[in-house]
Parts: structure tokens; C-alpha cells; sequence
């Protein structure tokens, strides 16, 4: 049994390792604002190993306090994706990086590290787009570019782990409806047609479990782990935007998609990632794109849009 102490634990990704944590019999302190108002541990307040605490990650008491005691540190609590971070400037700087960095320096060194950051950072990779964690970053939103900073700081540590995460999707009790994979399969559902602009353009995925995954493989492989980065995604999934509808489309026969010709995506990420090294580990997901897709699809009845997007 381990002692977790992961701020941001209400979000989209925290809700589903906190619940995993419990399962597994590991003691778990969360610190969260309820920044949009979730529920999302309603359901895990019974569990006397889950401490749940409302507070902020730019507390910096609170934040020694919680860390005093904790084996493992998973910090989540961030303003997450280039929109949210484009409208709330102030507010991303001080929690992302200048609160995250903050807490990055009080964890001991006997203590684990294990942080997401973005594959986002790559910007459009190469002449080829293929990217590794050798290749040069390029990031092109401020979330991308404090990611990186944090990432630099964060691997000054030798206790720690830094996971470049592809564009996450599937269901979370915290549920998100603005990742691609999420966002898309909603709009086909509800709208039946989608619009594209540069329709080729590639990323990775991977599945809101499957990260859950890497962070508990980290802990139980540390050792051999620590003080690297690891690109995580799927390898059958660097595809593009086209081809992600295509798959939508296997699934919702009645879904259309056209592409807009001479249109500009604001988002202009493209890129291939490699999971190699992540993989040479012996980690591997276990959830496809179509198990994803499939997902959003039966739980349409239950998602409100606007109230599960970032912005």
C-alpha cells in the first residue's frame, strides 16, 4: 500500500486514478478547488482511505502539509488546453507552472514523482512530423510552452518521471467533451455532420484508462523509470483528423464529414509520436479508439455539453 498525494485529483484524469487507487487498497489525499464545480468523488466518500480536502495548489501550507506524508506525488491540478489557458492567463501561469514548480521543489527525494505533461509540445515534429523524445520541442500555445518549462524543472529532480501524454479521450466521471476523439464523436451524435479544416493533420491518442495506467506502472517500476520522459499513446492511433472520423464513422453509420478546402485549423499541431521507449517497459494500453468511440456513444444520454468542456 502506498500513500498518494495527488492535487487535481477532481479533474478528468484524477477521478479515474483516484477510484483505481482506492480499488487497489491505497491510501489517497486529493486537494481540489471544484474549479467547475464537479461531483465527480461524490461517489468515493464512503472509502475511509480517500482524504479530500478543497483547497489550492498555490497554498503553500497546504501543500507541505499533504506532501508530508505522501509516498507518491501525482500532480494534476492544472488549467488544461491552450483555450482555457488563452483566457485565463494569469490564473494558468500562477497554477501551472509557478504553484507547480513550487511544489515540485518541496517533494523529498525519497519521495516519487510522477507528472503528466504534453505531446503537444512537439508542434509539427520534423520534416516527417515523426517525433521521439529526442526530437526537438516545439510548442506552440502558452499551456504547450509552460508544460515545457515545468518539464525542464521537474526533470532536475532525479525522483522524478515525466509522461508526455497524446490527446487523452473516453469516459471519466469528470467527463470532458473537448478532446478530439471526446469532442467529435459527441458532435457526430448530435449534429450528424463535421466540418474540417486541414483534415490531415496527425496526432496520438490514448485512452483516459490507459494513462491511469502508466502512472501505476511508473510506481511499480520506478527504480528502472526514474528521471526520464515517455511519450504516451497509442502506436495504432497517429492518425488524422480525417481518418479519426472514419472510425467514427464504422460506428455511427449515418455520421458525414467534409473537409473545408483553404480553411486554417487555429490549432496547428501535427505531428507522429513514437511509444517506443514507454513500450520497451513492458507498459501497454489496453483500450483502442474504437473502444473509446464506442464509449461516448452509449453514454451520450447522460452528457451535457455545456457543462463538460473546458471552455
Amino acid at each position: 500500500m502506498l500513500n498518494y498525494f495527488i492535487p487535481g485529483g477532481a479533474g478528468y484524469i484524477g477521478s479515474v486514478l483516484v477510484e483505481t487507487l482506492l480499488e487497489r487498497g491505497d491510501q489517497v489525499t486529493v486537494v481540489d478547488n471544484f474549479f467547475f464545480g464537479q461531483t465527480s468523488l461524490l461517489h468515493l466518500i464512503r472509502n475511509p482511505k480517500l482524504k479530500l480536502i478543497k483547497g489550492d495548489i498555490r497554498d503553500t501550507e497546504l501543500m507541505k502539509t499533504c506532501l508530508a506524508r505522501a509516498d507518491v506525488i501525482v500532480p494534476l491540478a492544472a488549467l488544461v488546453g491552450a483555450p482555457l489557458c488563452d483566457r485565463e492567463p494569469t490564473l494558468s501561469q500562477e497554477v501551472n507552472f509557478t504553484a507547480s514548480r513550487a511544489l515540485i521543489a518541496m517533494a523529498g527525494t525519497q519521495q516519487m514523482l510522477v507528472m503528466p505533461t504534453t505531446n503537444s509540445a512537439y508542434g509539427s515534429g520534423d520534416a516527417s512530423h515523426f517525433c521521439d523524445e529526442n526530437s526537438a520541442l516545439n510548442p506552440i500555445s502558452t499551456y504547450a510552452r509552460m508544460k515545457v518549462d515545468l518539464e525542464d524543472f521537474l526533470l532536475s529532480k532525479p525522483n522524478a518521471i515525466s509522461f508526455r501524454l497524446a490527446t487523452v479521450f473516453g469516459v471519466s466521471p469528470r467527463m470532458r467533451l473537448d478532446l478530439l476523439v471526446n469532442d467529435f464523436t459527441y458532435r457526430a451524435m448530435a449534429n450528424g455532420h463535421i466540418s474540417l479544416f486541414e483534415g490531415h493533420f496527425k496526432r496520438n491518442y490514448i485512452h483516459v484508462r490507459d494513462v491511469v495506467k502508466v502512472f501505476l506502472h511508473a510506481t511499480d517500476n520506478f527504480s528502472g523509470m526514474r528521471g526520464q520522459v515517455y511519450n504516451v499513446g497509442l502506436s495504432t492511433a497517429n492518425i488524422s483528423k480525417l481518418q479519426l472520423c472514419e472510425e467514427i464513422k464504422k460506428q455511427i453509420h449515418s455520421f458525414t464529414f467534409s473537409e473545408i478546402e483553404n480553411g486554417r485549423d487555429p490549432d496547428q499541431r501535427n505531428y507522429i509520436v513514437s511509444n517506443a521507449k514507454i513500450e520497451a517497459t513492458g507498459y501497454a494500453p489496453d483500450y483502442t479508439l474504437t473502444h473509446g468511440i464506442a464509449e461516448i456513444i452509449k453514454s451520450y444520454p447522460l452528457l451535457n455539453e455545456a457543462k463538460m468542456r473546458n471552455v
